[in-house]
């Protein structure tokens, strides 16, 4: 019972309420603060919360781009130049409206920090911006751009922060990298208040005014509260006896708990169709890894099932490919399926052999690191699954528990061995997400610079971003995920949906966003 007293003693603080006339106040949890929700930067601001207070000029809706702040467009017959009408009806949430002007003035501070956007592919193509009339707005390429709508949707960088919600001297600071004033944005949510290490606390914009899909979907909550609860067993117990009433987002719940609480009455557990990618990433330009054959082995080595019914209780999906089956030309290449045997059988083919336990060349056993998330308990009870089936077909893995800066650190520099990685989901994948390999900011471009064919893989990613030949197009997504494949520079593991756990009683309502960061919580309606 020791460990319970301080969660208790903790949430009675939490629980007294931010100053507020909100009458119905939807309660959730997460394990530390949103961040200061600079629509432009990265962590610590939470995409979630930034989805829930900016919109951007497109709205993905599973399969396209759709107006959002911008009403229609038109785009040059060369596909360079696109013209925005924007919308006379919107305003941000402190009223000012938002115009041609605000866009230009957030286009001139993503820019001006172009290189830490560099990861996506629009932003190295975009030559100028400028606000044609009040409601006018215009953006010109450097060549034609398949996803240019679409990358125009993603939660960060291209949202909108309003006027009075940059600094007087942001242009010296770097834009509205740094910090900004206060986010002011035109989303459904104004953040109200933040307490660190306690809470952020949300209520509905005024202002608001949802886009057509929108409309007929407005639940009854005033204001949302994010209490701050780092333990995950903390948050669990705070939902089962009612101090909050919706649990999202990935990590913030484990699958035993989902399977759990699902099965009881007064709960609801949710899960949407498969999305991102749970892999490991195999390093070819570093220590044994740069074998294809020792990389090809481990991917044999693996007992996926194991995996999907032991440590996934069954609700994740069997990943044998990068993308889900659902992502377009993600069907491609022979599985790798599990066969031992056939690890051993590579593993002698590139002139190991078996002595005791262990493969070895010239004396030295095979010894890798697989780094994870040391907070992540599935991240940990996957590595550990993982590590005694190569240890079954002679491979040393050790184990490296990491913090997060440490984890995103070794994706830049590519000093790992083995590491985990995911996807992105829609509407990132495939191109998108094919686009950021280009550049060591994640995992995958470290993972393939020892592969011959790194070089050619990237002309053909950079091809497939501007061609406007259809089948040219498919062609080299193809061949780009066949490289790829048979390079066997992945391990996927599982394709994961978005899961929510929440109080039936109280919540009714919910619907998974297009996205995994798109959390609807002005469609839910509370039952008080």
């Amino acid at each position: 019972m020791r460990r319970l007293v301080p969660f208790f003693l903790i949430l009675c603080t939490l629980l007294l309420p931010a100053q507020s006339f909100a009458e119905n106040i939807l309660n959730t949890a997460w394990l530390h603060n949103v961040g200061p929700l600079n629509p432009h930067d990265y962590y610590p601001n939470e995409m979630f919360a930034q989805n829930m207070v900016y919109e951007g000029l497109t709205h993905y809706n599973g399969k396209e781009a759709e107006p959002c702040l911008a009403a229609s467009w038109s785009i040059s017959e060369d596909q360079k130049t696109y013209t925005f009408s924007l919308r006379k009806d919107v305003k941000f949430s402190d009223g000012t409206p938002f115009n041609a002007y605000a866009a230009e003035k957030n286009f001139d501070a993503i820019m001006q920090n172009k290189e830490r956007h560099a990861w996506l592919a629009l932003v190295n193509l975009i030559e100028s911006w400028k606000a044609l009339d009040e409601y006018t707005f215009e953006i010109k390429l450097s060549s034609p751009y398949n996803l240019t709508l679409t990358e125009l949707s993603l939660p960060r960088p291209f949202r909108f922060l309003g006027l009075n919600g940059f600094l007087p001297d942001s242009e010296k600071r770097g834009g509205a990298h740094q910090k900004i004033a206060a986010p002011i944005g035109t989303g459904p949510w104004v953040l109200k208040e933040q307490k660190l290490g306690q809470y952020d606390y949300f209520e509905r914009n005024p202002h608001y005014i949802p886009k057509t899909a929108d409309t007929q979907e407005r639940g009854n909550i005033d204001a949302v509260k994010i209490y701050v609860l780092p333990e995950a067993n903390s948050r669990i117990l705070a939902l089962e006896t009612g101090q909050i009433d919706i649990l999202f987002g990935e990590g913030n719940f484990n699958i035993e708990n989902f399977v759990r609480l699902s099965s009881l009455p007064d709960f609801a557990g949710e899960k949407s169709e498969p999305r991102i990618t749970c892999l490991i990433a195999l390093n070819s330009n570093r220590s044994y890894t740069k074998d294809a054959n020792v990389r090809k082995a481990i991917l044999h080595a693996v007992n996926k099932d194991i995996i999907l019914q032991f440590i996934l209780r069954g609700q994740e999906y069997r990943a044998e490919r990068l993308f889900n089956p659902g992502t377009a030309f993600s069907d491609i290449g022979t599985v790798y399926a599990c066969n031992p045997q056939k690890s051993e059988e590579l593993l002698t083919q590139s002139g190991f052999v078996k002595n005791g336990v262990y493969f070895e060349k010239n004396g030295t056993p095979i010894e890798l690191n697989l780094h994870y998330l040391g907070i992540d308990p599935k991240q940990k009870a996957i590595a550990e699954a993982v590590q005694a089936d190569l240890e079954k077909v002679g491979i040393k893995l050790n184990l490296r528990a990491e913090e997060n800066t440490l984890l995103t650190s070794l994706h830049q520099n590519g000093e790992f061995d083995l590491i985990f990685n995911r996807t992105w989901g829609p509407p990132y994948e495939p191109t998108s997400y094919l686009a950021s390999m280009r550049r060591p900011s994640h995992a995958d471009y470290q993972a393939q610079l020892g592969l011959a064919d790194k070089t050619a893989i990237d002309a053909q990613i950079t091809e497939l971003l501007t061609t406007t030949d259809r089948q040219n197009y498919a062609d080299l997504h193809k061949n780009v995920l066949e490289a790829l494949h048979n390079g066997a520079v992945y391990l996927p593991i599982s394709f994961e949906p978005d899961f929510v756990l929440y109080n039936s009683k109280k919540v009714s309502g919910f619907r998974f966003g297009s996205i995994s960061t798109e959390i609807l919580l002005h469609t839910l309606t509370l039952n008080r």
